[in-house]
């Protein structure tokens, strides 16, 4: 699970590193992500971008029923898939990526989503993300998600770039809060764990309050906690079912937390085409940057 933990929130950390860390060989760590890939627990590494990123916001449902084809039929309607994760008791959480017109296509979804009960659907606040990406950056990017693995030299390789300019690009990405090198992974495959997320909504200072989390949560964490305006999401795993309700409990009871909301998944599904659109539409623009900042 701390292998795991790591490769999560930078999956290009090297199995050496990772084996400091825990205090075990290189090897050893190289060892079991084979092992965990060989069972399925880890389904695939992945370069996860925010759309605010890109200049896309995002529009969240939370329904009731677990139909992922017709669900993402009917979002599509208004936007691109950006994750769909199927959760414990019937309840599916997706995320639609939207170019523009927000308030309208909340309005538009509301009423094309007839055959799903629609519990919640809501628009990301503002994250405060803001990016200045080149039409480097976005090759780079575009190389990436086939494999954000690859070593240095393949990517070098295959964009016909040199070494310097990779690793320039790839420090960049990783220091933007809205790109995270990560995996995918089943969580029904994991034993003897349960992962969960924890979604919180905020009423006071941000800051104060994520530090009182990290305090009281950081050893149950499997990811870093994701942050939004005025909500955090805390990803985090138990090894029974009543420890998870008491840490959820716990949440609830923390300074600023004006509610959290506990959620099981059982599926774990991102999607990568309205990524692949931007890139496609950028490179055919004469512009230099893609500039986009959030306020």
């Amino acid at each position: 699970m701390k292998i795991l933990s790591r490769l999560l929130n930078n999956c290009r950390e090297s199995d050496r590193q990772i084996g400091i860390e825990l205090g075990i060989s290189g090897g050893a760590v190289r060892a079991r992500i084979q092992k965990m890939q060989a069972k399925k627990i880890i389904e695939e590494f992945f370069i996860k971008v925010e759309p605010p990123v890109l200049g896309y916001g995002i529009l969240y449902f939370v329904v009731s029923g677990e139909n992922i084809k017709e669900i993402l039929e009917q979002a599509s309607l208004v936007g691109e898939p950006y994750f769909v994760v199927p959760c414990v008791g019937g309840i599916t959480v997706c995320g639609i990526s939207i170019k523009e017109n927000m308030e309208q296509k909340i309005e538009l979804a509301k009423k094309l989503m007839k055959d799903v009960r629609v519990l919640s659907i809501f628009e990301a606040e503002n994250p405060g993300f803001s990016s200045n990406l080149t039409k480097t950056d976005l090759e780079i990017l575009e190389e990436l998600i086939k494999d954000p693995r690859q070593k240095i030299e393949q990517i070098a390789k295959n964009t016909e770039m040199s070494t310097k300019t990779i690793t320039r690009c790839i420090e960049k990405l990783h220091k933007n809060d809205g790109i995270q090198f990560t995996l995918v992974y089943d969580p029904i495959k994991i034993k003897n764990f349960i992962p969960h997320a924890i979604l919180a909504w905020i009423e006071g200072d941000l800051k104060e309050t994520l530090e009182s989390l990290n305090d009281s949560f950081s050893e149950s964490y499997l990811q870093i906690p994701f942050i939004a305006k005025n909500q955090i999401v805390l990803f985090m795993y138990s090894d029974n079912i009543f420890k998870m309700d008491e840490l959820t409990q716990k949440v609830r009871n923390i300074k600023n937390i004006k509610s959290a909301d506990l959620f099981i998944p059982k599926k774990i599904s991102f999607y990568i085409k309205w990524i692949e659109k931007v890139i496609k539409d950028f490179k055919k623009s004469p512009k230099l940057h893609l500039i986009y900042q959030t306020n």
